[in-house]
């Protein structure tokens, strides 16, 4: 699977501002920005990540994901 791929599979489930992407084709780390996180917890916004992927997370498709997760508001701070 390549970033643009991945990009792809995570925006369409999850509408974000910000989704990078960088990896070898298995490992992945990922920053991704949606007001979808709006007063979750990182381990729900991590769970809709997954959800997003399916059963591509238990496969070797993606064989890891390490996310920082953010809104737009808490984006906009780490910018600044």
């Amino acid at each position: 699977m390549t970033a643009e791929q991945l990009q792809q599979l995570i925006s369409a489930g999850l509408p974000c501002d910000v989704c990078q992407l960088e990896g070898d084709g298995r490992h992945w780390y990922a920053t991704i920005v949606s007001a979808a996180f709006e007063g979750k917890r990182p381990i729900q916004r991590h769970q809709q990540v997954y959800a997003t992927l399916g059963s591509r997370m238990y496969t070797d498709e993606v064989h890891a994901l390490s996310m920082k997760t953010f809104t737009p508001a808490e984006w906009a701070k780490q910018s600044a």
